[in-house]
């Protein structure tokens, strides 16, 4: 968004799908290309069994489950004109799905 002004009071943010989520964080190289990708791991392993798997004969059970604990949308504030975000903190889209996917994020403004 760079440095330009916006006269509102709130950013909220949405992905389009259930195979992805958003959400804010220091993107670093170490902590975007594993640490994350490595908790995800813990808390929802590829290799789990899945009923959705079997329900849809597909291997991205764990895709959605992961989607569901990050969340779809973001909502931030919007503080004399500039979105209120920490120094190091940027709006990061996680892709959890098992093959390429286009991806739709829909930014609405909200206020004056």
């Amino acid at each position: 968004m760079g440095n330009q002004i916006l006269p509102t009071e709130s950013l909220p943010f949405s992905i389009i799908g259930s195979t992805a989520g958003i959400t804010t964080t220091e993107y670093e190289p170490g902590l975007a290309n594993y640490d994350i990708a490595a908790a995800f791991e813990k808390i929802a392993p590829k290799n789990g069994s899945y009923e959705h798997e079997k329900t849809w004969h597909d291997d991205n059970g764990h895709s959605h489950v992961r989607a569901s604990l990050l969340g779809a949308s973001l909502s931030v504030p919007v503080i004399d004109g500039q979105p209120a975000l920490g120094t190091w903190q940027q709006i990061i889209l996680v892709d959890f799905d098992t093959r390429p996917r286009t991806r739709t994020v829909i930014c609405q403004i909200i206020g004056e």
